[in-house]
């Protein structure tokens, strides 16, 4: 999130968790192929995934991170997300809300 001032997520419309994902799902190349609109819905709908599959020990069951991973996946591949990237990506996310979860966990 540190890329990430106030002005540049006010500008853009993330809220505040959102620039981690934003940044990790836009890098430069896929960033020029899908834009910084589509980079934006991607983002939003990965933060909300994550805070609706967050739990208390998600980060330490295999079979909760694998839901996860499923969910993030759907979530890219009904937005274009280029595929060869998408494995990267999802675990970048998964990276990120480990660092987040904090912030959701009920």
């Amino acid at each position: 999130m540190a890329r990430f001032g106030r002005g540049r997520r006010k500008k853009l419309g993330l809220s505040e968790d959102e620039p981690a994902f934003y940044d990790a799902l836009g890098d430069a190349d896929v960033a020029s192929v899908m834009g910084d609109e589509a980079l934006r819905t991607i983002a939003r709908e990965v933060a909300q995934t994550v805070r609706d599959r967050t739990r208390i020990d998600w980060s330490v069951r295999e079979s909760v991170r694998a839901d996860m991973r499923r969910s993030v996946r759907r979530v890219l591949r009904r937005f274009g997300y280029p595929p060869e990237r998408t494995e990267d990506a999802t675990e970048l996310v998964v990276k990120q809300a480990e660092q987040l979860t904090a912030d959701y966990a009920p």
